[in-house]
């Protein structure tokens, strides 16, 4: 059944068609609805690989090894204190 566009199966057919229902929804936005009029809509995860939350941009500052090294030695020194 098409709605306002959407491809949408009850849940007794998406349960019988999963492996089509899942290729379908590759290429377009695929809704399920169950009897009591819950609706849940299939669509494709990006494909482009998730970014880690650490994964920034560095910062252009001429800092030494060592200067970081001795800031967080200082940084340290200061919270046990």
């Amino acid at each position: 059944m098409i709605v306002h566009g959407l491809k949408v199966y009850t849940y007794s057919e998406a349960r019988e068609k999963l492996a089509s229902i899942l290729e379908e929804s590759k290429t377009e936005e695929v809704v399920i609805r169950r009897r009591k009029g819950d609706t849940y809509a299939i669509v494709p995860r990006s494909l482009r690989p998730r970014r880690s939350p650490f994964d920034v941009p560095g910062l252009s500052k001429r800092i030494t090894k060592e200067q970081i090294i001795e800031a967080i030695r200082e940084s340290r020194e200061r919270a046990e204190k």
